[in-house]
């Protein structure tokens, strides 16, 4: 399993127009292929910054999402919002204790 972690920082002002293309736009996301896992994070202290962490099944899996017109519409839209360059991760997990 692959998780892929993703920070985001947005202008003050465009964080209402995020979070509503988010939940039109997280169970199509969460329904692609190969992933099982999506949540959404919000930083504490600075309410601009904001992580994703979807899990997926093979590296494969996630660059065919990356590569797929879902992908490309939600970044497109996503992009323009930004305050900064966002930072992406992928990391093997290695433990989990529920």
């Amino acid at each position: 399993m692959l998780v892929r972690i993703v920070k985001l920082s947005f202008h003050e002002e465009n964080i209402p127009a995020f979070l509503e293309n988010f939940e039109l736009m997280k169970d199509k996301i969460r329904n692609a292929p190969g992933n099982r896992f999506l949540e959404l994070y919000q930083d504490k202290e600075n309410k601009s910054i904001f992580f994703t962490y979807s899990y997926w099944e093979t590296e494969a899996d996630l660059e065919n999402y990356r590569n797929s017109e879902l992908f490309y519409n939600v970044w497109e839209y996503t992009k323009k919002l930004f305050n900064a360059k966002p930072e992406a991760w992928s990391v093997d997990k290695l433990v989990s204790l529920q």
